[in-house]
């Protein structure tokens, strides 16, 4: 059984479906491995012009799969060849987006939410910290709100995601305000699209090609401690963690 759905094109546009509902979509081997290989595909094809990456059911993306994790830096090289794609990969978030989620969701060039969706960092409120997925979120997003989210694990609304620059655009119809970008990205060559995007993902690239040793050692050392196993077993078992007062 697949957790990515058959790909789908329209114009120039290829739509890839993440769709594991068991899980809510939580990034599972099998889900990184497959994203991995559909966007290979998409690289390679002259005829994709941009990727939209979207869900079905109600959440886009629950973190890491705490029952089957992809290797860490399995995980890190499929946020990397997001941001590093020749071709502008663009998220359309009509649900909740959690923890490793917010990192798939920041390695996007562009991404638009509805109003359903949600956001929220908790990995803080299981023993843990948003390490690996800060390659892609601490260069975009405002810092003072990083943060607030980073520590308290608050959840947020899509018009706070795009205030703080988590998203691009917060609209009532996600279909509605991703069709001037979507056309925008049809009008555009397919050179400059590239040469664009590497501008603006500069930062962001340097960030893994310099953090990412760094960043995966920190996590794999958390994820070992006393702490993180108490708070993954309490999210698991449904109950508060130990330290909550």
């Amino acid at each position: 059984m697949t957790a990515l759905a058959g790909p789908t094109h329209d114009r120039g546009i290829t739509t890839l479906t993440l769709d594991s509902p068991a899980n809510r979509n939580a990034l599972s081997a099998a889900l990184v491995g497959e994203l991995a290989d559909a966007l290979d595909a998409c690289a390679a094809d002259a005829t994709v012009r941009a990727v939209v990456l979207t869900h079905t059911g109600n959440t886009f993306c629950a973190g890491a799969d705490l029952t089957a994790p992809p290797d860490p830096h399995v995980l890190v090289a499929l946020m990397r060849q997001i941001v590093a794609l020749p071709k502008p990969v663009v998220a359309r978030v009509t649900g909740h987006v959690r923890a490793g989620g917010l990192g798939l969701l920041g390695a996007c060039d562009i991404s638009a939410a509805g109003p359903d969706a949600s956001f929220a960092l908790t990995e803080s409120r299981l023993g843990l910290a948003p390490a690996v997925i800060s390659m892609p979120l601490l260069p975009r997003i405002d810092p003072r709100a990083a943060a607030r989210y980073y520590l308290t694990g608050e959840r947020f609304d899509a018009a706070e995601a795009a205030r703080i620059g988590l998203v691009t655009l917060a609209a009532e119809d996600v279909d509605k305000g991703l069709a001037p970008v979507l056309d925008g990205l049809r009008k555009a060559s397919p050179q400059g699209l590239a040469a664009s995007k590497k501008l603006v993902t500069a930062t962001v690239l340097e960030s893994f090609d310099q953090d990412a040793e760094d960043l995966i050692a920190r996590s794999a050392a958390l994820f070992a401690s006393a702490e993180a196993r108490e708070g993954m077993t309490a999210f698991l078992e449904r109950r508060e963690p130990a330290w909550v007062l």
